[in-house]
């Protein structure tokens, strides 16, 4: 299945193990997408004519109700969709709120990336906008949906992506910034295969969890 509709289901399964009072099923879907561009709730500022210009390029455009502008994603890019229960791991002042149980759960997102970065020697820094920075370019991306604190969509790590790519548009709509890569800092190749297992540590130790690999024909359990 597309991995739009993979999310909706897991977000439908979640919601209905809570009404059931059930565990929850949480779940990281980690995937490396065909290259497709992306856009967020504010789907109108892309017009049918900058749709079919970016399909032009060979790429897919997809339209999703996440939050943040228009992205790229593609081959050498780790993307992580997280589909959680914040009420399972976020404290609990937090998930009073809705507002602030997604803003403790961005910033641990943001953290877990920094930490990743500084695991490479690469310096990793928050900025007004959402997502990790190495200087003026952003690593990784990140726009996420919240239904009742049930979280889908998530970010998007830049490996060894073939950033030509991003030159197509204006990322997540911030004028004047660029984008990076692990493998462009380092000047060498790393790929999303050797990147997912340690994004994988570093989400365990955050959301204080145990993270197992499925099979297809596994329930999914976080």
């Amino acid at each position: 299945l597309p991995a739009l509709a993979v999310q909706t289901k897991l977000v439908a399964r979640i919601q209905a193990n809570i009404a059931k009072g059930r565990e929850s099923g949480n779940t990281v879907v980690l995937v490396e997408h065909p290259p497709v561009y992306t856009t967020g709730m504010r789907t109108r500022v892309y017009s049918e004519d900058e749709e079919r210009r970016l399909r032009a390029l060979g790429a897919g455009f997809v339209r999703t109700n996440r939050g943040g502008l228009i992205t790229f994603h593609g081959p050498g890019q780790l993307v992580a969709y997280p589909i959680l229960n914040l009420r399972d791991f976020a404290p609990e002042a937090a998930t009073r709120k809705s507002l602030l149980g997604m803003k403790w759960y961005i910033n641990t997102l943001e953290q877990i990336i920094i930490d990743m970065c500084h695991d490479y020697g690469i310096t990793g820094t928050r900025s007004p906008h959402t997502g990790v920075w190495v200087g003026n370019n952003k690593i990784c991306a990140m726009g996420v949906h919240n239904s009742n604190l049930v979280t889908s969509h998530g970010l998007a790590l830049n490996c060894s992506t073939d950033l030509a790519w991003f030159g197509h548009i204006v990322p997540c709509g911030i004028q004047g910034a660029g984008v990076t890569s692990i493998s462009q800092e380092l000047n060498d190749h790393v790929t999303p295969e050797e990147v997912s297992e340690k994004f994988l540590d570093k989400f365990s130790l955050a959301f204080q969890c145990e993270c197992k690999t499925l099979l297809s024909d596994e329930e999914p359990i976080l």
